[in-house]
């Protein structure tokens, strides 16, 4: 009888130390996550100066520019157009229904 507990004992220890070891697994996985989704954070304010570097009203075009890029992480190339390269960005509108991104 007490091999049958022994061996449950060994048992038990063996399947606590699998779980603690799937634990931690999971937990590297999440930080390298966390990393990688920073690394991918773009530089609004540079993006936003390329974006409106020919429009008239600049301090307008960089505050708008500075909000989509912010919600989206995502500023098209050139001065104008290329919507279709970032949709949120191209998408998103103003109370009055107009597009909001320059």
């Amino acid at each position: 009888m007490s091999l049958s507990k022994v061996l449950a004992c060994l048992l038990l220890s063996l399947l606590v130390l699998h779980l603690l070891v799937e634990a931690a697994d999971a937990t590297e996985v999440t930080e390298d996550s966390v990393e990688s989704y920073a690394a991918e954070k773009i530089d609004c304010g540079v993006a936003c100066a390329a974006r409106c570097r020919l429009a008239s009203r600049q301090k307008m075009c960089k505050r708008a520019c500075g909000t989509c890029c912010a919600r989206c992480n995502c500023v098209p190339l050139g001065t104008a157009g290329n919507r279709d390269v970032c949709h949120c960005y191209a998408t998103m509108t103003t109370h009055g229904g107009r597009l909001k991104c320059p």
